[in-house]
């Protein structure tokens, strides 16, 4: 720890962090990290597995909702268990007003925009990247991304922002909202709930709709497991759309659908 951390775990900052543990507290080979960003402290978990000093190994990283907090993306994205072979990141969200909820900022929360909260999130991400490059052996034509809800949309504006450094994503209850214009061809894989009702179906399909025209999808759709449908692109970007029956939720057989996307979609 820095010394700038260490001030702030003497005064109690750090330990505030919600939704983060202590190291002793953590499960098997997942390590809390500490990083001061602009004179913040951030904080995540991370997953290694012990081949990843050696090896090159995939990187995968994980945004929570609105609310949420690391340990609860740890728990929900799973991708330790999921995909223990792969390096697996579960970033901590500062207060942030949201874009449909908690309009004072009260809660945990991730910037919607380039240029929003200073574009802290994106810099925490960079500072989180850069140092798993010194910690570990992290293979550059692997590196992912999931999101839930407003991690979905943090997703979106990863693809938009640091889409050369991202090689497939898969956002969640989530649209692309402002970042759709910046958005370059990338495999997606897309999950939605019909009767969503903080992030309406509509929104979710119109983003859909679009990432499939900019990908040069396929009109037609072939089945790829339950609830999912495969969009073929002549470019090898092609998109899934995981929609389920419901709401505002992340649903059963999420993860392992992701983890097969993502291990057929390597960059080229």
């Amino acid at each position: 720890m820095n010394a700038y951390l260490r001030l702030l775990a003497l005064l109690g900052l750090v330990a505030l962090t919600p939704g983060v543990p202590a190291q002793n507290a953590l499960p098997a080979g997942v390590a809390r990290v500490e990083l001061a960003v602009d004179g913040v402290g951030r904080v995540a978990l991370v997953y290694a597995p012990a081949s990843a000093k050696t090896n090159r190994t995939p990187v995968v990283f994980g945004f929570h909702g609105h609310g949420g907090t690391a340990t609860a993306g740890l728990r929900e994205f799973a991708m330790n268990r999921e995909w223990p072979e792969a390096i697996s990141v579960y970033m901590q969200a500062l207060n942030t007003p949201g874009r449909f909820i908690d309009f004072e900022g009260k809660q945990s929360g991730w910037q919607l925009r380039q240029g929003h909260m200073g574009d802290r999130d994106l810099k925490f991400f960079d500072a989180l990247l850069a140092r798993l490059k010194k910690d570990y052996q992290v293979d550059e034509k692997r590196v992912y991304a999931v999101g839930n809800s407003s991690g979905g949309y943090f997703t979106f504006l990863l693809w938009a922002a640091r889409g050369e450094v991202l090689t497939a994503v898969a956002p969640a209850a989530s649209e692309a909202a402002d970042n759709l214009p910046a958005l370059k061809p990338k495999p997606v894989l897309f999950i939605g709930g019909e009767k969503d009702q903080r992030v309406k179906y509509e929104w979710m399909r119109t983003t859909m709709d679009a990432v499939r025209k900019l990908n040069g999808c396929a009109a037609e759709g072939a089945p790829w497991g339950e609830h999912c449908t495969m969009f073929s692109s002549a470019s090898g970007t092609p998109v899934v759309e995981f929609i389920h029956a419901g709401g505002h939720e992340y649903p059963k057989g999420a993860n392992a659908a992701i983890v097969r996307f993502f291990k057929e979609h390597p960059k080229k």
